[in-house]
């Protein structure tokens, strides 16, 4: 694989990050790190604001209803 390294717009580097997201190309870790994010949660919120839809899998389910007990809730 080639790599190549170019300066981009913002607008033009988040539009891109984002439709590789939608098209399942990059992870959502991976995309937490191409807009510089710290935390899923912010990555969380710019999903939100742009429309797409958070997977959230039985898996998912499954943890959360293991931890709630753990945290009081």
């Amino acid at each position: 694989m080639r790599h190549v390294t170019i300066a981009l717009p913002d607008e033009l580097s988040v539009a891109l990050a984002l439709a590789g997201y939608r098209e399942r190309k990059i992870s959502r870790a991976q995309l937490r790190q191409l807009l510089g994010y710290e935390t899923r949660m912010e990555v969380d919120a710019f999903l939100k604001s742009h429309g797409v839809e958070l997977e959230y899998t039985l898996q998912d389910i499954e943890r959360n209803r293991k931890t709630h007990p753990q945290l009081g809730l």
